[in-house]
């Protein structure tokens, strides 16, 4: 991986990719942000040497670099998932990346089904915690230590200084901004009745199929990194209804306007 990495990173370098202070990964249906930034540069992840390339059709999978809020920032326009066939050091060479590159920070986005009946679609969820049931790690492979600390401590995943600014940004802007924890399953099939009521006996709010490997990179990087899901359907055990999902993109979009508010504010401050 080390050579890799050299090589995808001397690559971007020389495409202007010039030590951005933020990292950003884009999930589903939330790609506005970009509209935002005054772009530098792009490159189709299929350009880029040992990256993955993008499989789902709603992903954009795009590299992007340039300017948001007096920031520059380098962006994900669409992720890699597990359920694509990766591995989960796939899924998370783009963070190891982003580092390489000279990131400070890393913001992170995804869509996901609220778990919490109190939680409505449409609404977002700062995550504060998670639950990895991929069933593995990021960081199982031979030569880990090479990288860092092999056993990296999860007591507190999610930078606390940025979800204190997500907060008060949201309460200024009277953004609906809940707080959970987010289980990461494998899909990319989505749960049965009886999977949604185990998650919420397990402590589960909000469910999806990303994001906590990224998370668990970023500590293993000593990367401070927060992330926020956008709701985009209500997962009743007792009144399940199929997934429709152009919907579910559909609800990403409507509720995007605030989730790039909370992120321009966000970078603007730090």
């Amino acid at each position: 991986m080390k050579e890799d990495l050299t090589i995808t990173t001397t690559y971007l370098k020389e495409k202007g990719f010039d030590k951005p202070e933020i990292g950003i990964i884009l999930g589903t249906g939330l790609g506005k942000l970009v509209e935002q930034i005054n772009i530098e540069n792009e490159i189709s992840y299929n350009h880029i040497p040992h990256f993955p390339t993008a499989t789902v059709e709603f992903h954009q999978g795009k590299f992007i670099y340039g300017e948001l809020a007096g920031k520059k920032v380098v962006v994900m326009q669409g992720r890699f998932h597990f359920y694509e066939g990766y591995s989960l050091q796939d899924v998370t060479f783009p963070v190891r990346i982003m580092k390489e590159l000279g990131i400070k920070k890393l913001l992170v986005s995804n869509a996901a089904g609220a778990i919490n009946k109190n939680f409505k679609k449409g609404d977002l969820m700062l995550i504060d915690d998670h639950i990895n049931l991929q069933g593995g790690s990021p960081l199982a492979f031979k030569g880990i230590s090479q990288f860092g600390e092999r056993f990296v401590d999860m007591s507190a995943p999610y930078d606390a200084n940025m979800n204190a600014k997500f907060k008060e940004i949201a309460q200024k802007n009277t953004i609906t901004l809940h707080e959970g924890v987010y289980a990461s399953v494998v899909g990319p099939q989505l749960e049965t009745s009886a999977e949604y009521r185990y998650l919420g006996i397990i402590g589960a709010d909000a469910v999806g199929m990303s994001t906590v490997p990224e998370i668990i990179v970023a500590n293993h990087l000593q990367l401070p990194v927060a992330a926020i899901s956008v709701l985009t359907d209500e997962c009743d055990p007792d009144n399940l209804k199929p997934v429709n999902v152009k919907e579910i993109i559909a609800i990403a979009n409507q509720a995007e306007p605030q989730l790039v508010k909370l992120f321009s504010e966000l970078i603007r401050d730090l």
